[in-house]
């Protein structure tokens, strides 16, 4: 897999990946929390990382490629405006994604 933007704030990390065919989602997130993790304890100074047990993907087409990295690096910018909780939702409202509220924040 290739990184192609990486960015965000306190509570939430936003990724833009390019995934082989051949690469679950759940296997590139599960590498991806687990090296970041390792380097937060032992690089990073906090011993206590963590990351919370969900995450949310989503497919990109080519043509939204820079946009996407775009928003990524505007994220502190972006969430002085709208809170990520919110934003979230309102993604999903609007791609009507079903959802239940119970189980996205845990």
């Amino acid at each position: 897999m290739k990184a192609l933007a990486v960015g965000g704030i306190t509570d939430h990390v936003h990724i833009l990946l390019s995934l082989p065919s051949s690469k679950a989602i759940a296997e590139a997130i599960r590498e991806i929390k687990s090296e970041s993790s390792r380097w937060m304890r032992e690089e990073g100074g906090t011993p206590r990382f963590e990351w919370q047990e969900g995450y949310g993907a989503f497919s990109v087409g080519w043509t939204q490629i820079e946009a996407t990295i775009t928003y990524i690096a505007r994220q502190e910018e972006h969430h002085k405006r709208r809170d990520y909780q919110a934003e979230f939702v309102a993604f999903l409202k609007k791609h009507e994604i079903a959802y239940d509220p119970r189980y996205i924040w845990g």
